[in-house]
């Protein structure tokens, strides 16, 4: 299937695009092709609409001293279009919030829940934030404030009454996937779509050269490989998927 092609949006539009079916809302650029690369390749080529929505542009990311934060942030937006144009995302939107800077904070609900009522997505995806002892406090702030997004802000008509008047009626979001979670109930084959995840990922050249172990590519097949444990398949990627009542 041919991919779309990509629009970047430097903040959230201002006039109503297509509905899509999946959201996939990160802290930073590179979670979701660490987390869910695989499952949005298989989406896509089944000819749902994925969107991405990227909280900040990753400007604290590297051990490189040399770098300014500005530069930084211009090139993980560049790797992140990439990326997400690899995948066969539709569309990504730059939220504009600073690395290792994201508050659970009404301004940050209300873009949340704008992205839901302007998108309308069946499956929202982002990252677990229920997960114990380390875990990146920009991932745990961006999965908090989606699970509040989705219910109750983005289905009541009360809320946000400026967004119902600008005519984003309320939205029930089917599902929720979080990945990185410690307690998976879902898995997805993606035993097909695991190097083109790792194409994906190669995208994130500034992040690639940070990780911690010498072959990334066979720990990532080794991680799959664990989550596949028990399955008919090969390689999966886990998830806590929470199913909402239409």
């Amino acid at each position: 299937m041919k991919k779309p092609t990509i629009t970047i949006h430097d903040h959230i539009p201002a006039t109503r695009p297509p509905a899509c079916d999946v959201l996939a809302l990160a802290a930073h650029p590179d979670d979701t092709e660490f987390g869910a690369a695989g499952t949005v390749i298989r989406w896509a080529d089944e000819g749902r609409r994925v969107v991405y929505a990227v909280a900040t542009s990753g400007d604290k990311g590297t051990s490189d001293r040399t770098i300014s934060p500005q530069r930084l942030s211009q090139i993980r937006r560049q790797e992140q279009a990439r990326a997400a144009e690899t995948v066969g995302a539709s569309e990504v939107v730059y939220m504009g919030y600073p690395d290792q800077g994201l508050e659970e904070t009404a301004e940050l609900r209300k873009d949340v829940v704008h992205l839901l009522r302007l998108y309308r997505p069946r499956t929202l995806i982002t990252s677990d934030p229920y997960r114990r002892y380390l875990w990146h406090r920009d991932h745990r702030i961006i999965g908090q404030v989606a699970m509040d997004a989705v219910y109750p802000y983005a289905r009541d008509h009360m809320a946000y009454p400026d967004l119902l008047k600008a005519g984003l009626e309320p939205h029930k979001v089917a599902e929720i996937l979080f990945w990185g979670t410690e307690e998976i109930n879902y898995r997805v084959d993606i035993t097909a779509t695991f190097d083109r995840k790792i194409e994906a990922l190669r995208c994130h050249a500034s992040q690639m050269r940070e990780f911690r172990f010498s072959d990334p590519v066979e720990w990532l097949r080794d991680r799959c490989r664990d989550m596949a444990e028990g399955m008919s398949f090969e390689l999966a990627e886990g998830f806590h998927r929470v199913a909402l009542p239409l």
